[in-house]
């Protein structure tokens, strides 16, 4: 058995891939299905692209299900909590949650122990980034940022 991916629905695909770019994923592929009126879109991290232009090792897919034709209202997707949360394991904690704060990205658990952070998608999945290897001394303004939110 190998794992494959973990599946989102989002409401908004750009705004999602814009996202997870801003991670560090890469778009590994994308269809659209017009008889089931949905999109799915693949990303990968670098160490798990293959770059085949085909598929990761371990993918999130996005996916994302196109409005009612009859005008009504698209569906609303809660509790984002629920789902738990993905984890990717970084280079540098500090770096990646600068990169993502300035990229407008909340950092709703910051890595003030140099080794875990939390952050949310645009669709409110909870992102675990852990520190590859040891813990990085702690460091400001990480040290004493307050949580924010929930994740």
């Amino acid at each position: 058995m190998r794992y494959l991916h973990t599946m989102i629905r989002v409401a908004d695909p750009e705004a999602a891939v814009r996202f997870f770019t801003l991670l560090g994923l890469k778009e590994t592929r994308r269809m659209e299905n017009q008889a089931g009126r949905y999109t799915l879109i693949y990303l990968a991290a670098d160490e798990d692209f293959r770059g085949d232009g085909e598929q990761g090792d371990a993918e999130v897919e996005l996916t994302y299900n196109w409005p009612p034709e009859d005008g009504s209202a698209a569906e609303t997707y809660t509790g984002g909590r629920n789902f738990g949360h993905l984890a990717y394991g970084v280079n540098d904690i500090y770096e990646t949650c600068a990169r993502l704060q300035a990229g407008g990205v909340t950092i709703n658990r910051p890595p003030r122990d140099g080794y875990m952070a939390f952050v949310r998608s645009p669709d409110g999945i909870s992102i675990e980034l852990l520190q590859k290897g040891e813990h990085k001394a702690s460091a400001e303004p990480w040290a004493s940022m307050p949580n924010t939110g929930a994740w």
